[in-house]
């Protein structure tokens, strides 16, 4: 396989670089229940190996900043950047920057049980300022997901926030920010001159987007399943692929 030019620009000016990654299903593998999501074995070593070399490395991610950090183990990872909450939270050197808890939530915590009760399997996950619905574990995984589109939409446009589809997700957030908005706005903030970004869900996309819009010699790279259909630079194998591909730009950069 040829080597992209983003790739390439990436090898050729690594403290240019910045290196931006999904958590779940690129990091971490998917698992039935997200609180046992944990990264990849080789991830904070690996993490670690390659902050050294590029100009950053940054966890763009759908769950709590703190979350990500603690089921990372990335608190043990110089100069890692995460970006929680699609970017409305950042953690960074031990701290934790966000903005306040979007009133909106009390409303769907009140009113999403209710809502998802006739199914059974549906699990709620409160992330403290976003509550996800997750269908995995029901008999029928898309087909509770479709029924659940139309009353979970309902409910957040009610309660004036957004809907995030994912596989077998429906996480309702603040809007105003996504996967691409915050990598747009780090890669300005560290003058970045190239970019990768590896994801494996629908979230991703924006970020995808961002990184061919950015005008950075940039590579994408999709780590997911043949559930979802993405135009990507590089695909691999979830996390194991990831730490492979990451790896071997290590292993490229290295005298």
């Amino acid at each position: 396989m040829d080597t992209p030019g983003g790739l390439r620009a990436i090898l050729a000016d690594p403290a240019g670089a910045v290196i931006g990654l999904d958590f779940d299903g690129t990091l971490s593998p998917i698992v039935p229940d997200p609180e046992a999501a944990r990264i990849h074995p080789d991830g904070p070593a690996l993490l670690t190996r390659l902050g050294g070399l590029v100009g950053a490395v940054v966890i763009v991610t759908g769950r709590p900043a703190a979350t990500a950090v603690e089921y990372g183990s990335l608190a043990g990872v110089p100069g890692v950047v995460v970006l929680g909450h699609y970017g409305l939270e950042r953690w960074e050197a031990g701290g934790l920057t966000a903005p306040p808890v979007h009133p909106g939530l009390a409303r769907v915590r009140a009113e999403l049980p209710a809502l998802v009760s006739g199914i059974e399997g549906v699990r709620i996950e409160d992330k403290q300022r976003a509550v996800a619905v997750h269908t995995r574990r029901a008999a029928d995984p898309r087909a509770a997901l479709d029924a659940l589109r139309g009353p979970v939409a309902e409910l957040a446009a009610e309660a004036g926030l957004a809907v995030e589809p994912g596989k077998f997700v429906l996480e309702l957030r603040p809007p105003g920010m996504d996967k691409g908005r915050a990598l747009s706005a780090f890669l300005r903030e560290r003058s970045a001159r190239s970019v990768l970004f590896a994801g494996d869900d629908l979230g991703d996309l924006a970020a995808f987007a961002a990184v061919r819009e950015s005008g950075l010699p940039g590579v994408t790279v999709f780590s997911g399943s043949a559930e979802i259909t993405v135009e990507a630079d590089i695909v691999v194998d979830g996390p194991d692929g990831i730490m492979e591909l990451l790896r071997s730009i290590a292993d490229a950069i290295e005298p």
